[in-house]
Parts: C-alpha cells; structure tokens; sequence
C-alpha cells in the first residue's frame, strides 16, 4: 500500500515536471509571436487551433460527453488557462519583456495552493502559508524596484494573469481525478471552440504578409504544447500528487524561462532579476516541506 502510494506521488511528480518544463517556453514564444501579432488574435487563434485538435483527439477515442455538473468547472477552466492567461500574458508581454514576466510565475505555486484549498479542499499547514507569502512578497518587491525600467500596466497584467492561471490549475486538477488529464484540457478548449474561432475571424489581420516565419513557429509551439500537450501532463500531476505539493514544482519554471529568454531571445537576465527569482524559489522550496 505504501509503495502504491510512493509509486502514484512520484508519477505525480514526473508528470507535474514534463508540465512545468514544457510551460517554461509559453512566456518567450508569447513573446515572440506578439512583435507581429495583435495579442487578442493570438490568444483566439492559438485557442483555435488547440481546439480543433482536442475535438480530433475527442472524437477519436470516443470519449463520453462530460455530465451537467462538470460543464460549469470546465467553463472556469476555460477561461482561467484557455482565455484568461494566454490573453493578460499577451498584453504584458507589449509592455515588459519575457524574462521580466517570468519572475511573476514565481507566484503561481501560491496561487494554485490557494485555490487547492478554496475548490480542491487541501490543507496544507500554517508554516506552508508562512513560506508561499514571502516569496509572494518578493516578487512584489520585485516588481516595485523595476519601476524605472519596467511597465506598471504590464506588472498588473501579470498579476492578474497568475490570479486567474492558479484557479485554471486548481479546478482543472480537480477535475481531473473524474474525467483524466488530457480530457479536462480538450473538453475545456471545446467549450470556448465556438467563441474563439468567431473571435479569431473578428480581430484577423487584413493581411499576413508582415508575419514572420519566428512568430509562426511561436504560435505553434503556443497552440500544440502550451495549450493542449502541457497541460495533458501538468493536469495528471496535480491530481496524483496533490495540488499543493506538485505546484511547488513551477518553481523551477522561472530559471527554465529565464534560460530560454537569455538563449533564444538574447535578453538580458540581470542580477537583481535573478536574486529575486532565487529568492521566490528558495520560499516555495520551503513551503513545500509544509504542504501535506
């Protein structure tokens, strides 16, 4: 029993891991694709397209329609990962830059442990709380001593976007344990389908050309792995592993993206971005001690 246990926690875990990995390129091909995109087509066209293929993965392995009572947690999903972040990360990213952005995910452990509480019913103990609001204070820190170079439309977009993306988790982990990772995430994209493809009509650009091949490649990565196959591991993750406790791996996820930003946007990854990451890191590496 107790292996069985270890066995379900650490495939929690290797899942949550793939998830976290391959989230940690959404901020710099957001980013990418934003320098030749209007951010609201983006975000409808990238919904789009994951749609259309989680609607083939459906009707090919003839899943089961989801009942009543899962149509209004699979509407929360859709619009807290599906509308909600893709689109106040799109909007930031016009004001600050990736890596900029991508301190602010040092904020999503809390936010999805909140909401593991709020719609999971996890209780992590007092001394998780302690942890997860210091480096919450950090990042606000952070965000604070950047006024100078960086954009206060942008930090709120941020902050908003994390809000959101931690309900999206959360109730999309939950889920999960009644449908299964891959269908929350394609039942969640059919729902907003209808309302995405007539929003990706209404705001196309009147014409392609300026579109570079880099933004293409960017809206794809965004569409396939951001919108449909990470979360298809990240969903499976919190459900065996525990909301609170496999979302402390998006700590990782800062020093992935900040990585990918320096590597293949050549931003500059100052120190007191990464002391600040480091920072938020290292409170959420201690709140996850407290997490059970």
């Amino acid at each position: 029993m107790v292996n069985a246990v270890a066995h379900k926690a650490g495939s929690g875990w290797l899942s949550g891991l793939l998830g976290v990995i391959i989230f940690s390129g959404s901020l710099p091909a957001t980013r990418v694709a934003v320098l030749d995109m209007d951010p609201f087509f983006l975000t409808f066209l990238r919904a789009s397209i994951a749609g259309i293929l989680a609607t083939a993965l459906i009707v090919t392995f003839r899943e089961k329609r989801p009942l009543r009572s899962q149509l209004m947690p699979l509407v929360i999903v859709a619009l807290g990962v599906v509308v909600g972040f893709p689109l106040l990360t799109a909007l930031a990213l016009q004001h600050v830059t990736s890596a900029h952005s991508i301190v602010f995910l040092g904020l999503l452990p809390l936010t999805t442990a909140i909401f593991g509480v709020l719609r999971g019913g996890e209780r992590p103990r007092p001394a998780f709380w302690i942890f997860s609001v210091l480096g919450s204070l950090l990042v606000i820190g952070f965000a604070l001593s950047q006024h100078a170079s960086a954009s206060l439309t942008g930090d709120l977009l941020m902050f908003a976007a994390i809000i959101v993306c931690g309900l999206g988790y959360a109730e999309g982990a939950k889920l999960t344990r009644e449908l299964g990772g891959w269908q929350v995430i394609s039942w969640a994209l059919i729902v907003a389908l209808p309302f995405m493809l007539i929003a990706s009509f209404t705001t196309r650009p009147e014409s392609f050309s300026a579109v570079s091949t880099p933004t293409w490649v960017a809206l794809g990565y965004v569409s396939l792995f951001s919108m449909l196959i990470g979360f298809i591991f990240w969903y499976k993750g919190l459900a065996m592993g525990g909301i609170a406790t496999v979302g402390q791996l998006q700590l990782l996820q800062p020093f992935f993206g900040l990585g990918l930003s320096a590597v293949l946007l050549h931003e500059t990854v100052d120190p007191p971005m990464l002391a600040s990451t480091l920072g938020v890191i290292l409170c959420v590496a201690g709140s996850r001690k407290f997490s059970g």
